[in-house]
């Protein structure tokens, strides 16, 4: 291969790299990055104890000014022997009221955010996209002991697309010089 080739496939390749290599942010994380919105709900972690869930139910119905009426007998999420889908009703309800941060969805650390839809039988839960307002911060979802963090990943994913597209063109672009 020539020099000028070279420099060539190596000028495409930096110039696609810094156009898609960078950083995304989460829409509505302030970042001014692109994409789809993602609905989120706030819902009860799977490792959180019964009493702290029943605690923070307790609070959020009372002066954290929660609606709930839908987790009250013959309401559409009452289910007394799940205690998780009772809080996550309540802890996304109260999320969607107050701001949609993540204080908002902290609950002494028994909630977190996720962007799989909660809803079971006739209970729908609201989402941050069909409520008003946006949310600022990352998400979180919690699946296991030590709900990680996930926000990043998608971008780190994204990333990699582009440099596999970009080793592409360079392949394409060595083939037609």
């Amino acid at each position: 291969m020539s020099p000028t080739k070279f420099s060539l496939s190596l000028l495409l390749l930096s110039l696609i790299s810094t156009q898609y290599g960078g950083a995304v942010s989460a829409p509505g994380g302030g970042g001014g990055g692109g994409g789809a919105a993602v609905e989120l709900w706030c819902v009860a972690k799977n490792n959180a104890e019964d009493a702290a869930l029943q605690s923070a139910i307790d609070w959020a119905c009372g002066p954290g000014g929660a609606n709930c009426g839908p987790i009250q007998p013959g309401g559409p999420c009452y289910d007394s022997s799940d205690i998780q889908k009772t809080a996550s009703w309540v802890f996304n309800d109260y999320f969607l009221k107050h701001g949609m941060t993540q204080d908002a969805c902290s609950f002494e650390n028994t909630a977190a955010l996720i962007s799989i839809n909660p809803s079971h039988n006739g209970c729908k839960f609201p989402s941050s996209k069909n409520s008003s307002g946006s949310f600022s911060g990352s998400t979180n979802v919690g699946l296991g002991p030590a709900s990680q963090d996930l926000s990043r990943g998608s971008s780190i994913l994204r990333r990699w697309i582009y440099i596999l597209m970009a080793i592409n063109v360079l392949f394409a672009s060595l083939l037609i010089f």
